[in-house]
């Protein structure tokens, strides 16, 4: 079962390591698989399997060239991630300036002290 789901949800997909990886050299530029085997270090049917998961899931497309298939980031694709983690933006804004409140607290209680 977990495997379905994987196929059809781009947030289980990404929850891959090499699948994540793999995204971010597409995004460089397009790729066959032959060159993100050399780039990736890894085997031949490694690359096969997780594009097939990027491609199940509409993260990544392929197009025919002679005989090569080459393959992108269908960046569109990638919107519902980022609108939900962009919800939690103002939450890291926010801790942020706490810390700077805080150090600036520490830092002006150190030179009276010191």
């Amino acid at each position: 079962m977990a495997r379905a789901r994987t196929t059809f949800d781009p947030f289980n997909a990404l929850a891959e390591p090499k699948r994540r990886a793999l995204l971010e050299a597409l995004v460089v530029k397009e790729l066959t698989v032959n060159q993100i085997v050399e780039i990736m270090k890894w085997s031949q049917p490694m690359v096969s399997k997780h594009l097939s998961v990027l491609k199940q899931v509409g993260l990544v497309s392929e197009r025919k060239e002679g005989r090569y298939r080459i393959y992108k980031v269908n960046a569109a694709q990638l919107k519902p991630i980022q609108k939900w983690v962009i919800q939690f933006e103002q939450y890291w804004s926010n801790s942020l300036d706490h810390l700077e409140v805080y150090l600036n607290e520490v830092q002006s209680k150190e030179v009276k002290d010191g």
